[in-house]
């Protein structure tokens, strides 16, 4: 075949190290924007973003040029940065290591692109961990939750 392709759909989802809320949301579209050029600029589709104080959701129409691990460090190192230069928050901040990744069809992206886009809604009635314990769930994702998250540590 002379040609590549591909209709890959995933979400990403990433917490700040801890679960500490400290993503105000005056920097929301700033920060999202930025997120937005990093994904753009690696050749990949934005699809949807959108995020809380304590974690952000990504959904991308990816392509196989770029491993989805080197994109998320990517992102996750370029707006760690964005953030420090800011100085938005006190000390220095970072996102939590790893993160999840979930694949969805073309006929389910409507639904994902609402889900993502009305987070704050669905935070009123779930938390963060919740959510994310569901997803790995939902999606069969072999997983110990004593060691899913982090605990905050003060050292």
């Amino acid at each position: 075949m002379a040609n590549t392709y591909t209709q890959i759909y995933i979400q990403i989802v990433f917490a700040v190290q801890g679960r500490q809320s400290l993503i105000r949301a005056q920097h929301n579209d700033e920060l999202q924007k930025y997120m937005t050029g990093i994904i753009s600029g690696q050749g990949q589709k934005l699809i949807a973003i959108n995020n809380m104080p304590d974690h952000f959701h990504i959904l991308i129409g990816q392509t196989p040029n770029v491993a989805l691990s080197d994109l998320v460090r990517d992102i996750k190192a370029g707006s760690s940065g964005f953030i420090n230069d800011r100085r938005w928050v006190l000390g220095r901040f970072s996102w939590q290591e790893g993160f999840g990744a979930f694949s969805y069809s073309h006929s389910q992206l409507g639904a994902v692109i609402r889900y993502i886009q009305n987070q704050q809604e669905h935070h009123r009635h779930t938390t963060f961990q919740e959510e994310y314990l569901e997803f790995l769930e939902r999606f069969n994702v072999p997983h110990d939750e004593r060691y899913t998250f982090r605990p905050v540590t003060t050292d």
